[in-house]
């Protein structure tokens, strides 16, 4: 019971943990040295002491003592850190941590550091996926579909960037802001969608990450209220979470938008999401989370997909390709025209894209075209889909839903001695 109480306990104070730690010692490297140790101090003590009444503050307490231990060990260590603290005193005292609420500026300026345009934009993502998120390597590449050494390269050598060109701990100025906010942004965006579908694992939904994106999506708004796309980002993740007790079954496994029971979404995230949706959309030209959010609104709105608003979805597409193309803005442009028009307009579309190598390692394209053939009767093709699909897929729950399809449209196995066709031929595509 204990080790469970401490993995939901970490996971939640984690990113405020870091934080504060590297905001007083000015290494990652050492704070996430002494976070670990602090937990594994956990695991020993919590089965037999019990859980604190503060478990943040037990683990910062911990963490803090641990850290003065390996720098009184290591005079090397110390006087780098030394040098380092520097810059971090320029920033101003260590807040501290307060189980009561939000210390929105620690884990912001973590955000930050981890989003500085010193660092490659893949490293900026991975490090801030690993740090703050808390998101394991394995998991991190999984997120890039890289292998496990790459990520774990990109982190290291981001860790290092920072350490070497002595990157400030702090949240930037006004001016800097532009340059700098999109950044964080992709990385709120990229932890939601981790939690929105797993990459891997036995759970369709990681509700825990998805729920970090949206609480540090809510501070970076207040503190920076007049941010539109911020707006745009907190609705889009709103809005889709807003369906989530409604996208698994009781088995856990997938249950497409047009049979989840929309009694089942969440009215008071769709309220507030459908508000933010405004905001993001008034007052210039719409960002891509915006737009993102508007198609989401489009979703929840309707009464059922067969009266959903397909022709407005796939306008809404078509600003998005200009505005931030990308291949799966394209993939799922390709779908919602599937809805308006009929399954052949669709696949001609994602036919097109599957000469995208960006898109061939990703199981979306083969399962959505294996959808499209069955539903055009075209059972063989959609039957080598589906096992496309099958050998890309990461996540247990839509590797199950994936077989079950490629059951429905394979034909059933020949009993022993049965005869064959006439001329040995095979079913047509469309039998059955």
């Amino acid at each position: 019971m204990a080790a469970h109480s401490l993995e939901a306990v970490f996971r939640e104070e984690r990113g405020r943990l870091l934080a504060v730690l590297v905001r007083q010692f000015g290494d990652l490297d050492l704070a996430e040295e002494v976070a670990s140790d602090a937990v594994a101090a956990a695991l020993e003590r919590w089965p037999v002491d019990g859980v604190p009444s503060r478990p943040g503050a037990w683990l910062l307490t911990t963490a803090r003592r641990r850290a003065v231990d390996v720098l009184r060990r290591d005079r090397t260590y110390a006087a780098r850190l030394a040098v380092l603290q520097v810059e971090v005193d320029r920033a101003g005292p260590v807040a501290p941590v307060d189980e009561g609420g939000d210390v929105p500026d620690e884990r912001l300026r973590l955000f930050f550091t981890c989003c500085h345009p010193a660092l490659a934009a893949e490293a900026q993502t991975a490090l801030t996926l690993r740090c703050l998120a808390g998101l394991s390597t394995p998991e991190v590449a999984r997120a890039f579909l890289l292998p496990t050494a790459t990520a774990a390269q990109r982190i290291v050598r981001a860790k290092k960037k920072i350490r070497d060109a002595r990157i400030p701990f702090r949240v930037p100025e006004a001016h800097e802001l532009p340059d700098r906010l999109p950044g964080v942004l992709r990385v709120l965006y990229l932890i939601f969608t981790e939690g929105y579908a797993a990459s891997s694992g036995d759970h369709l939904v990681r509700a825990d990450l998805a729920a970090e994106a949206i609480r540090l999506a809510r501070i970076l708004r207040r503190l920076l209220p007049d941010e539109r796309e911020i707006d745009g980002l907190l609705a889009l993740m709103l809005l889709v979470d807003a369906r989530r007790d409604a996208r698994t079954g009781p088995d856990g496994d997938p249950v497409l938008l047009e049979d989840q029971d929309r009694s089942r979404w969440d009215p008071a995230a769709i309220g507030e999401g459908r508000e933010l949706v405004v905001r993001a959309l008034t007052g210039g030209a719409p960002g891509a989370y915006a737009l993102q959010a508007a198609i989401a609104a489009c979703h929840v709105e309707a009464a059922d997909v067969a009266t959903t608003d397909w022709p407005q979805i796939v306008a809404l597409y078509d600003v998005l390709t200009r505005v931030a193309p990308s291949p799966p803005v394209d993939l799922n442009r390709a779908v919602a025209v599937a809805m308006r028009d009929g399954p052949d307009a669709g696949l001609v579309l994602l036919d097109a894209l599957a000469a995208d190598a960006r898109l061939r390692g990703h199981h979306l394209l083969s399962a959505a075209r294996a959808d499209l053939l069955r539903r055009l009767g075209r059972r063989t093709e959609a039957a080598a889909a589906y096992r496309a699909a099958l050998d890309l897929v990461g996540n247990e729950p839509e590797r199950r839903f994936l077989r079950r399809r490629l059951a429905e449209v394979s034909p059933p196995p020949r009993p022993p001695g049965s005869p064959r066709a006439a001329g040995g031929a095979s079913p047509s595509p469309g039998a059955g």
